[in-house]
């Protein structure tokens, strides 16, 4: 074999096994593990998209570590907000939080939750949008440079946060 696809889940998100296929001198159809290790963080990637000046919902850029500043700051963004775990995904570690005297529950619900599935309690805050619409771009490149976008998908029927339905093209 000169290449693997990992598929999708588990190991096509993993970035130890993309680089240990790198290291076996073999291509790895997918990210680089780099990109994986840091998409694999929504905070480091929302850090690494906004070096490029990419509008991002307004939030904390780092890890939630003090409650009263945490309080303040989702009253200057304004209720509702949602807390979200940095690691992970899945729906799993997010919070929706409608006013402050409910974001202490909710906020060590999502830490929590977000110990338990990813073994990494960090948690941060965005304005939660509410009926917002789930658009992806199906992108491909190869290591020559070349680069197309195959398509875009529907994605807002979800259930806890978790896509129930992808829908190819969006009607969007």
């Amino acid at each position: 074999a000169d290449a693997i696809h990992p598929g999708y889940g588990f190991l096509s998100e993993n970035a130890e096994f993309a680089q240990k296929v790198e290291d076996g001198n073999l291509i790895f159809v997918g990210p680089s593990a780099n990109s994986i290790e840091l998409m694999g963080s929504k905070l480091a990637a929302k850090d690494a998209v906004a070096k490029f000046n990419v509008p991002l919902v307004p939030g904390t850029a780092e890890p939630i570590d003090d409650i009263d500043k945490a309080k303040k700051i989702a009253s200057d963004i304004g209720y509702p907000i949602l807390i979200k775990a940095s690691a992970g995904g899945g729906g799993k570690g997010m919070r929706i939080v409608e006013k402050e005297s409910d974001f202490q529950e909710q906020m060590d619900r999502a830490i929590s939750e977000a110990k338990s599935a990813f073994g990494d309690g960090s948690v941060f805050i965005e304005k939660y949008v509410t009926k917002p619409r789930h658009i992806e771009f199906q992108i491909f490149g190869d290591k020559h440079g070349n680069v197309i976008r195959l398509f875009e998908r529907e994605c807002s029927i979800q259930r806890r946060h978790q896509k129930v339905i992808e829908e190819a093209p969006s009607p969007a």
